[in-house]
């Protein structure tokens, strides 16, 4: 899995594989959001806010998910 480094005052690092989304924060914790569409995915990538993006589409719509490290 590759991680793309992203511009954002919360999130560092994004990267996508099969449709498990994987969000690391500038605090070090890495996350992995399960069943994300790859459409979601590419619309994370392009949004001008990436930290609300993720709020709004993906934490509150109820993806599951888990700190990975």
């Amino acid at each position: 899995m590759n991680l793309v480094s992203v511009s954002s005052s919360n999130i560092a690092k994004i990267g996508y594989e099969g449709t498990t989304l994987y969000v690391l924060f500038n605090s070090g914790s890495l996350y992995a959001y399960y069943d994300v569409p790859e459409s979601l995915h590419r619309s994370l990538m392009a949004a001008p806010s990436h930290g609300s993006f993720l709020d709004t589409y993906i934490k509150k719509a109820g993806y599951r998910y888990e700190l990975v490290s």
